[in-house]
């Protein structure tokens, strides 16, 4: 009988294979309360506090394109979206362990930079880099960081607390990130033509980027919402539901969807996309309402609200609401500003091992 190859189940058919390969072990484990299945594993350190963990991994040529990503940046967003994973259950960092495998061809000013950004960010967010481990690499620099943080048993948020009749909100805009790593793929594009017919490549050829540095940072610099999660605490708010969105509008509301054994309609109409987002769209002819949808890596906050609790949080300029729960058998839906509905089950985000 042939072995089936990874790209025929999909990464999320992968990791629901290794979920149910571990679960056994959690039993050993009592205070361990979540595991594979959501942003973060929890565990209960006391009858008030729970620690939240996370792990995230960035990889040359698959995360990251050193032609197109300076290394202090790079640094700065592998701390950030490990934050945006602590974020994801209403729950703040405490600690990082990181970990890189390196070419040995690289400087040590190099390795530098890299931790430079990290220590930055790291600042920024309040947290510590508290330790990890150096190996070398034959296939280019890989990052991999483990994060710690904590959160109240009253504060802790799942994927799976929605119920219907709930508000869908989302912090920040969404597409951006895309639209930054769209104009970046051009100009490497432009540098690529140039190297190979032997011509000088200098910013007299370059598209003058600084009318889209805007979208570049949402790429190089995304910044994880820890400001939300504070505002929530304040307001002595708990969603019902959350999830950072990584993958993609779509992808990360069916992730809610499923857990919480839900529907949802959202309108178009309110999707949060930032006018330079659109316009990077239209003059590369692309869509950006499916970099929204699809696009991913925007680390924005996706959560569900009892309506009665939205007045609190209802000023806040950096929190749009979208749509609202709906019964299971609803489905997924989406309503376009034609007022035709969409099958968001059908809109997939990016996939490690998609054939």
């Amino acid at each position: 009988m042939p072995y089936k190859a990874i790209s025929g189940i999909g990464e999320f058919g992968l990791i629901d294979k290794i979920a149910a390969i571990a679960e056994p072990t959690l039993h050993s484990v009592p205070k361990l309360m979540t595991g594979i299945g959501d942003d973060c594993a929890v565990y209960q350190l006391s009858e008030e506090l729970l620690q939240v963990a996370t792990t995230d991994m960035l990889v040359d040529q698959v995360h990251f394109d050193l032609l197109t990503t300076p290394l202090k940046l790079l640094g700065s967003k592998s701390i950030s979206v490990n934050v945006s994973d602590i974020c994801a259950m209403n729950a703040l960092p405490r600690y990082a362990l990181v970990s890189i495998a390196v070419p040995s061809s690289f400087s040590v000013k190099m390795i530098e930079e890299l931790y430079e950004g990290m220590s930055y960010a790291a600042k920024e967010y309040g947290l510590a880099i508290a330790g990890g481990d150096t190996s070398s690499s034959r296939s280019g620099l890989v990052i991999s960081i483990s994060m710690i943080g904590e959160v109240s048993t009253d504060q802790i948020t799942y994927r799976s607390g929605a119920k219907p009749g709930e508000l869908i909100c989302v912090s920040g805009t969404l597409g951006g990130s895309a639209a930054g790593l769209k104009l970046l793929m051009r100009e490497k594009e432009i540098m690529l033509e140039h190297i190979e017919n032997n011509e000088p490549y200098n910013k007299s050829v370059m598209a003058d980027l600084k009318e889209y540095s805007d979208s570049i940072q949402h790429q190089l610099l995304p910044l994880a919402r820890i400001d939300i999660v504070r505002l929530l605490h304040s307001k002595n708010i708990r969603p019902s539901s959350m999830i950072d969105v990584s993958d993609g509008l779509s992808p990360d509301l069916q992730h809610i969807c499923r857990s919480s054994n839900t529907g949802a309609l959202i309108h178009e109409s309110r999707i949060p996309i930032h006018p330079a987002t659109r316009r990077i769209a239209d003059e590369l002819q692309d869509d950006a309402l499916t970099w929204a949808l699809a696009g991913g890596e925007d680390y924005q906050l996706l959560f569900t609200i009892p309506k009665e609790r939205y007045e609190a949080i209802a000023d806040n300029k950096e929190i749009s609401v979208i749509g609202e729960t709906t019964e299971m058998e609803d489905g997924l839906l989406l309503s376009d500003i034609y007022g035709m509905t969409i099958d968001l089950s059908s809109i997939k985000g990016f996939d490690h091992f998609s054939s």
